[in-house]
C-alpha cells in the first residue's frame, strides 16, 4: 500500500499554488493539508499541521524558501522539503539545507511522481541527527528541464566560465551559477585543490604530474586530460608528492 504524504504547498503566487494543487491531486497517495503564501505562515502551518512533505518556492519576500527550509531542518521530526522554483541559480544555496529534491517550474506529472517516490524513500530511512558540514558534498545541476543531484566526490574537474562553473563528471559536464572564488571556499581542501585561476581538481583523480622544459608543470587526470598548473598554485600541487 502506497504511503500517503500529508503535503503543504508554499508559494507567494496564487497561480503557482493552484497548479501544484492540481498536480498533487493527480498523484496517488498525496493528501493536501494546506497552502501558505509566505514563509512565516509556512512555519506556523508546519508547526500546527506536522506535514510529511513541504513543496516550497524559494524566491519569496521576507522569509524565503531557503530560510524556511533551514528552520524546518531544526525540528525534531522535520518534514521532507522539496524546492519548487523557476530558477536554477539557487542550487548552490540549497547545499546548506537538507532538501530532498529540487524541481524546476513548470513541473511535469512524471517528474513530480519521481519526487514523491524519493520522498517516501527518504521518510522510510532511519536518519541520524544531521551533522552540519561547512564543505559542499553535493551539487544540484540542471539537466533537460530538471535538477539532478551530483555527489561532489564524483566531480573530476571544475572549470570557470565567467560567472559559472562547469562540473566535469566522467565524460559529462554541467554548469552551475557560481564563481570559482566562492566555490573554492566551500570545497573540502582534503578532496579538492586549485591548480589554476580558473580550475580546481579532485585530488584522487590525479594520475601524475608532468614537467615541461620551460619550467611549467601540468597535472595529468588520465581520461580527464592534462591541465596546465598556474605558477601561483605550483608549490601546493607539487607538495602532494611529499605528503
Amino acid at each position: 500500500m502506497i504511503q500517503t504524504l500529508r503535503t503543504l504547498i508554499v508559494d507567494d503566487e496564487p497561480l503557482a499554488i493552484e497548479r501544484l494543487q492540481i498536480l498533487t491531486g493527480q498523484q496517488d497517495g498525496v493528501s493536501l493539508v494546506g497552502t501558505a503564501s509566505d514563509g512565516a505562515s509556512a512555519l506556523r502551518m508546519v508547526d500546527a499541521l506536522a506535514p510529511d512533505l513541504v513543496l516550497c518556492d524559494i524566491a519569496m519576500p521576507d522569509l524565503n524558501g531557503l530560510e524556511v527550509a533551514a528552520a524546518i531542518e531544526g525540528l525534531d521530526n522535520p518534514p521532507a522539503v522539496v524546492f519548487v522554483t523557476a530558477f536554477d541559480r539557487y542550487a548552490v544555496a540549497a547545499f546548506d539545507v537538507a532538501a530532498v529534491d529540487y524541481l524546476l517550474k513548470p513541473v511535469s506529472p512524471e517528474r513530480l511522481a519521481r519526487t514523491l517516490s524519493r520522498v517516501r524513500e527518504w521518510r522510510a530511512t532511519e536518519r541520524a541527527p544531521a551533522q552540519k558540514s561547512k564543505w559542499i558534498n553535493e551539487f544540484w545541476v540542471q539537466n533537460r528541464g530538471e535538477m539532478l543531484r551530483i555527489d561532489a566526490g564524483q566531480v573530476d574537474l571544475i572549470e570557470a566560465e565567467r560567472d559559472y562553473m562547469r562540473l566535469h563528471v566522467g565524460g559529462r559536464s554541467w554548469l552551475i551559477h557560481q564563481t570559482i572564488k566562492s566555490l573554492e571556499a566551500r570545497m573540502n581542501p582534503d578532496q579538492f585543490m586549485r591548480i589554476h585561476r580558473s580550475k580546481m581538481i579532485r585530488r584522487e583523480g590525479i594520475v601524475g604530474l608532468k614537467h615541461h622544459g620551460d619550467g611549467a608543470w601540468s597535472v595529468d587526470l588520465g581520461e580527464g586530460g592534462v591541465h596546465r598548473i598556474g605558477r601561483t598554485y605550483l608549490h601546493d600541487v607539487k607538495a602532494i608528492m611529499h605528503a
